[in-house]
């Protein structure tokens, strides 16, 4: 994935988290050169992997399979930051995707925070981490629902949906809704959920990585979650 593509995907998401009045934090807006006055004051940041995270899963087929998030606090499981918890915002492009996955020990809730319609597609996950042929339950909005192998659901704003560890998912903006920018219709959701362990609790269904190589094509405007200097 090139760097120019990140850099560009970061300032639509701004844009589109402005939009739904989602107000980020200060260093959402560090440079990289802003980090290089950054000391151990910041290593909340850097150890729980809190800020841009972008990434093609490796597959170099960005609008179909990408996702840009921004964390916005989170603990984890290496470092003790005293939390337990975690709040992602993810950028919804109409038709853009993760690959089909689980987590084995993160519980989330997502939200639809704005700007269109998400759609999600569920499975129950079998013993062997495979889409189970049951039928399941989940909450959504605090409400029991039923849910056959592979049925979507749609979230439109404000309503949201509790994934329990095992849930296999995937979801998406809804083509024809959302905040265009440049032609390209955005809604944005949000993450609730326990610690976040991107490099050890994330499941696919297909071989894929979870932060992928970047083509330094330019410099880069900001850090990465996983780029941050010691």
């Amino acid at each position: 994935m090139k760097r120019s593509l990140v850099d560009h995907t970061i300032q639509i998401a701004k844009q589109a988290f402005d939009a739904i009045g989602f107000k980020l934090p200060p260093f959402a807006f560090w440079t990289v050169d802003d980090w290089k006055n950054m000391g151990p004051e910041v290593d909340e940041i850097r150890k729980c992997m809190l800020g841009w995270d972008v990434t093609d899963f490796g597959q170099g087929n960005f609008p179909k399979l990408g996702r840009t998030l921004f964390t916005l606090r989170n603990g984890s499981t290496q470092y003790d930051s005293g939390k337990d918890y975690a709040e992602k915002l993810i950028l919804d492009p109409e038709g853009q995707r993760p690959p089909l996955h689980f987590h084995r020990h993160k519980m989330e809730d997502i939200i639809n925070r704005g700007g269109g319609n998400i759609l999600i597609r569920l499975y129950k996950a079998d013993p062997q981490g495979q889409c189970s042929d049951d039928d399941f339950t989940l909450q959504v909005d605090g409400q029991t629902r039923n849910f056959s192998p592979g049925e979507q659901l749609r979230l439109e704003p404000g309503q949201s949906v509790c994934m329990p560890p095992g849930t296999i998912h995937q979801f998406w903006g809804e083509q024809g809704t959302g905040i265009k920018i440049d032609g390209v219709g955005y809604t944005v959701s949000g993450e609730v959920s326990r610690v976040c362990d991107d490099w050890n609790d994330n499941c696919w269904l297909e071989p894929c990585e979870r932060f992928c190589t970047i083509d330094e094509d330019q410099p880069a405007k900001h850090h990465l979650v996983h780029e941050y200097p010691a």
